[in-house]
């Protein structure tokens, strides 16, 4: 493989691994926040899917993508809502709700899509901020450098949720309501009002990150389209141990795998399609296999709370 043709490679590799891995790192993010608070969001992925539709119906009617972004993070949360409400409030098995919203969320937002976007309309091509001096930089430049204004808010956020997790007492708190709920209850802090708000945080980033793939990635919204990606969210997120910047490199792993075949394409290697579309799912399990161990799970992780237990 020449120079030139090897240096294209790895600009659309890198260029894609960005496309794909940002829904998964906000998803991603918006689950170490839950599960930090003590919440498995099985919901996730009905969060990122309503906020897909959502989001692209928003930026489609309304001709400003950012409508479409905000929408997206409504959506998210809304589906969050009922999880906040039945799991957090009520008690109820987390996995079941989960998996419920997500099942809702895939066949409303089909039947949506079958009753309103009858003519698979498309959004043009969004608008790319440029970094002036680091844009030129081979490889890196025009796959990193050269993004949608959400990849550079994305990494701002993940800053801020490192900072949030080390040197806040909401850090602290959210830690307290995974670990030891009782002890977070007894300091006279709402373990209820904690992992409220860290699902409703979960639902907002989950929602945005589905807006982000219909909006940016795809320029459209096609049902199930998010196609597990709720779920890989949610190992990265074990996987990563509730430290941030590890999401990041997750994230950025699987989607680099997701967009290898188009990586392939530019760079006239011929591989069967169906061996590529299995390399993420692949990449997790063995992922799983080698650091499933080391996972990050905390103690009251996926137990509901009455206030006053020990």
């Amino acid at each position: 493989m020449s120079k030139v043709l090897t240096e294209t490679f790895l600009t659309a590799l890198v260029a894609g691994g960005l496309l794909a891995g940002v829904p998964l790192l906000l998803a991603a993010l918006g689950e170490s926040i839950s599960e930090r608070a003590g919440v498995l969001n099985i919901g996730l992925e009905g969060m990122m899917l309503l906020g897909g539709y959502v989001g692209f119906s928003g930026a489609l009617y309304s001709g400003f993508t950012w409508v479409g972004f905000a929408a997206g993070i409504g959506a998210g949360m809304f589906v969050a809502v009922f999880m906040a409400v039945l799991c957090v409030r009520l008690g109820l098995d987390q996995i079941v709700v989960g998996i419920a919203l997500t099942l809702a969320a895939e066949g409303l937002t089909s039947l949506l899509h079958g009753a309103i976007l009858t003519e698979r309309p498309r959004l043009g091509a969004v608008e790319l901020v440029t970094i002036p001096g680091l844009s030129g930089i081979p490889v890196l430049g025009r796959s990193v450098f050269s993004q949608h204004l959400v990849v550079y808010l994305t990494l701002g956020l993940v800053i801020f949720t490192w900072w949030l997790f080390r040197s806040t007492n909401a850090g602290l708190n959210l830690r307290a309501a995974g670990d030891k709920p009782s002890a977070l209850d007894a300091a006279g802090v709402s373990v209820v009002a904690t992992r409220t708000w860290a699902v409703l945080a979960t639902g907002a980033l989950g929602g945005l990150g589905g807006a982000y793939l219909a909006i940016v990635g795809a320029g459209t919204f096609e049902p199930f389209m998010t196609n597990g990606a709720g779920f890989i969210a949610i190992v990265i997120a074990m996987l990563a141990r509730a430290r941030p910047f590890w999401v990041v490199v997750g994230a950025l792993l699987i989607g680099m795998s997701l967009q290898l075949q188009t990586a392939l394409q530019v760079a006239s290697i011929d591989v069967p399609i169906d061996v590529v579309n299995m390399l993420p799912f692949l990449a997790v399990i063995v992922v799983l296999l080698l650091f499933g161990r080391r996972a990050y799970l905390p103690a009251a992780l996926g137990l509901p709370y009455v206030r006053g237990s020990r």
